[in-house]
């Protein structure tokens, strides 16, 4: 058994979660938030046999989507906590960052 960690943006959520629970796949969903852009992130678990991981896999990808957006180059921020005089860059954002483990137990009461 494997578990997938899916990391996606909140534009896509609904769409990913409602993919995955059509195909029979159980889903919980944690709300989290990016540390780039401090932007909203939805981070998925979902628990698939081993057979199963690859299909899981490509249903997050086809329903995430990677856009492009403009941002002030003074949003991405400095550590040195310094004053930056921003300009607007264009950044890719979205699609979905996928971690998978081993389950080596699972118990369900």
């Amino acid at each position: 058994m494997k578990l997938i960690f899916a990391i996606v943006n909140d534009e896509d959520e609904l769409d990913v979660m409602r993919g995955l629970s059509q195909e029979g796949y159980g889903v919980t969903k944690l709300c989290s938030t990016g540390g780039f852009l401090k932007s909203g992130n939805t981070t998925l678990l979902i628990g698939v046999d081993d057979e199963k991981m690859d299909h899981a896999i490509e249903i997050i990808k086809t329903k995430s989507k990677s856009r492009k957006k403009v941002v002030n180059s003074s949003m991405i921020g400095s550590s040195q906590g310094a004053v930056l005089t921003g300009y607007p860059i264009e950044i890719t954002m979205g699609g979905a960052t996928i971690f998978v483990t081993d389950v080596v137990k699972y118990i369900k009461e």
